[in-house]
């Protein structure tokens, strides 16, 4: 996967593909990156990128010009183009498997109040919401983005270790020990410590369960739950399971 980042503060993004798995991938060739100042398209002695909003109102917006020009240098048109704002679409797991399909992903990196609307209309294709809040950074936001979706790529780490993470099959994942085996008088629960694989994955799902539960119970109606699975949760907890089976149909367990 190629990647480029259109920024006006490179400096907080260099690190991320310098650092940990991010730079594993890079020297391994999964991924290749490129950072860009689009301030470096900036006209006038300043290099202004920003300015007061039409209309009136508090902060500056990021100017059309820059940007554009910016992302005709880079090719865009050829390149799927992401944009994080708190206005885009819900980010998930589904929409990061999906990006992480694609050869050419670019990244604006937004700031301020954001950045005129007409560079969304003209460049953009996906405009992602991390989150239901406001951050000041445009950067953090499209780095949460890149995060999600370079690790799906073929490559860069094993399908294994992803196979039982959180939402993975909608449900949340289940909780983890290592070494010591006790420490500050709480125990590694005995099942994991049994080598009794069968019993060991039962556990699991069962841990799975009740975490999701507890923490995003709506994530159990559209989740992928086997039939011993959905049994589980709604004899145990009492919770109708109106999730897919591991095909992708729609089961729920009727009530007499």
């Amino acid at each position: 996967m190629n990647i480029t980042v259109l920024t006006l503060f490179p400096e907080m993004v260099e690190p991320f593909f310098t650092s940990s798995i991010m730079k594993r991938a890079v020297e391994s060739g999964f991924i290749t990156y490129r950072i860009v100042n689009f301030r470096d398209w900036a006209e006038g002695r300043h290099k202004s990128c920003d300015d007061v909003p039409f209309g009136g109102g508090a902060g500056m917006v990021v100017k059309c010009g820059p940007l554009d020009r910016a992302l005709e240098s880079m090719g865009a048109g050829g390149k799927r183009v992401v944009y994080a704002s708190p206005s885009g679409k819900k980010f998930t797991q589904a929409y990061a498997e999906e990006l992480s399909r694609e050869k050419d992903l670019l990244f604006i990196c937004g700031h301020y109040e954001g950045i005129d609307q007409r560079i969304i209309d003209t460049w953009v294709d996906d405009e992602i919401c991390i989150g239901d809040y406001v951050i000041s950074s445009g950067e953090v936001a499209t780095l949460v983005l890149i995060d999600a979706i370079y690790r799906l790529v073929d490559g860069v780490i094993a399908k294994e270790s992803l196979r039982e993470e959180s939402f993975s099959g909608g449900l949340l994942e289940y909780p983890q020990y290592t070494r010591p085996e006790t420490y500050c008088a709480k125990e590694v629960p005995a099942v994991l410590l049994s080598g009794h694989h069968a019993n060991i994955c039962q556990w699991r799902v069962m841990q799975r369960l009740e975490k999701t539960k507890k923490n995003r119970p709506e994530l159990l109606e559209t989740a992928a739950l086997d039939a011993d699975s959905r049994s589980t949760l709604n004899d145990l907890f009492g919770y109708s399971a109106k999730g897919t089976n591991e095909n992708g149909r729609n089961e729920g367990r009727s009530e007499d």
